[in-house]
């Protein structure tokens, strides 16, 4: 039985905590104005409000209704600039390109095939210049690597 993100985000606020200290670190020295940011399973928003704060554009995109929805109200309360989409990421479709996408440890949840598919169609929405920024068991961040090496773009990967 799937894990009910729905009701954990109805009945706590703010539920899987501040956001990712990595993140916040990277966000603090990033130096791009409005950047347009894609938050792949964002949850209630932790990093996306964040990231908002910070004057970008974020899209946050979750399966959890109750997620996207908490995310939304916070957004509209600080006049943030955010979209949130309830989509299930297996079959999610980015449009565009993003200056930065983030997947913060949702990967791991999906099956070995499902990850890695889902890893390398994301990292082709990332435009030029672009960061992807991951969160994710350390055995997936070698493999994750590896795609990237693969991938036609000449990547800089740093893994901390």
């Amino acid at each position: 039985m799937a894990f009910d993100y729905d009701k954990l985000y109805k009945e706590q606020p703010n539920a899987l905590g501040e956001p990712s200290v990595d993140f916040v670190s990277f966000f603090d020295i990033y130096s791009k104005a409005n950047a347009r940011v894609l938050d792949v399973g964002c949850g209630q928003g932790r990093d996306a409000l964040f990231i908002a704060q910070k004057g970008h554009i974020v899209t946050g995109v979750d399966f959890s209704k109750a997620g996207i929805s908490f995310m939304l109200a916070q957004s509209k309360k600080q006049k943030l600039k955010i979209t949130g989409i309830v989509a299930n990421i297996l079959n999610y479709q980015p449009e565009g390109l993003f200056d930065i996408i983030i997947i913060d440890r949702v990967l791991h949840m999906l099956d070995q095939k499902d990850r890695f598919k889902i890893f390398s169609a994301l990292a082709k929405h990332v435009a030029d210049n672009g960061h992807l920024l991951v969160a994710d068991e350390k055995s997936n961040l070698v493999r994750f690597q590896n795609i990237l090496a693969n991938d036609e773009r000449c990547w800089q990967v740093y893994i901390k």
